[in-house]
């Protein structure tokens, strides 16, 4: 069954799926420009490492104990019985974290020419992944390496502030390291389509369009999500302006 949204399905941002949505979308996007590029570039599958501690990460390191343990004395050796006894506590633990993108490489010298980066939650909210991923970011716009983010994501804070406050649920920024700091940012909601774009190489060569929307959409069909989601309940994360939106779309699909 197809996805019944017209653009990005926001049910598909639910942390139950993203993780895994982002890694198809890697790979969805591997596969179809590895072969438009050949033989002069190939795209390759990075990871970045980094920590994070998060607060749903807890280990209880102390049991509460009432019982008291006769121990042998010595005639001189007074023994102190604790006053307070110890209880459970919980420490916010380290979390190895490993992000994937991807790298467009010209296979003779292996530059980097063009990074593309799927944006994942970690990176949209205050912590080490947004810090980690902003370190990253920095060193592409320095370099001649042109860059592509993709953000499908609701929630969370942007990367790409935009002027004017403009607002808007998605966005596509893709900077060609010829125009910086210029660059061009495509802006869109849950309701549209989203937008296809021109893959930034050297400037002389000639650009395959990245479909986005299509690679969705057939991931979407190829896991299955249709049958583990359920479009009765609300997305997660929710949308309150286009709730009315939404309603009326899955209920056009026979979904409500």
């Amino acid at each position: 069954m197809a996805s019944p949204f017209p653009g990005m399905n926001p049910y598909l941002e639910n942390p139950s799926f993203w993780s895994e949505i982002h890694s198809l979308l890697i790979t969805a996007i591997f596969r179809k420009l590895n072969p438009q590029l050949r033989p002069k570039y190939k795209v390759a599958i990075e990871k970045r490492v980094y920590q994070t501690t998060d607060d749903s990460l807890l280990v209880g390191v102390a049991v509460q104990s009432t019982q008291k343990i006769a121990l042998p004395q010595k005639a001189s050796t007074a023994v102190v019985s604790p006053s307070v006894e110890a209880v459970t506590v919980d420490l916010t633990m380290p979390e190895t974290v490993k992000e994937t993108y991807l790298e467009v490489r010209d296979v003779i010298t292996q530059e980097v020419i063009t990074v593309i980066e799927i944006l994942s939650p970690k990176n949209k909210r205050l912590g080490e992944g947004r810090n980690a991923y902003q370190k990253k970011r920095l060193q592409v716009l320095g370099s001649n390496t042109n860059l592509v983010e993709i953000d499908l994501l609701r929630e969370g804070k942007p990367i790409q502030q935009v002027q004017y406050n403009l607002q808007s649920d998605y966005q596509i920024l893709v900077s060609r390291a010829s125009k910086r700091p210029k660059a061009d940012l495509y802006p869109f909601n849950l309701q549209n389509p989203i937008p296809s774009f021109a893959l930034p190489l050297r400037e002389t060569d000639t650009e395959p369009l990245l479909d986005i929307q299509t690679l969705i959409n057939e991931l979407y069909v190829e896991g299955n999500y249709d049958l583990i989601i359920d479009y009765t309940q609300e997305p997660v994360p929710p949308s309150q302006k286009d709730a009315v939106w939404i309603d009326e779309v899955l209920k056009q699909q026979g979904l409500r």
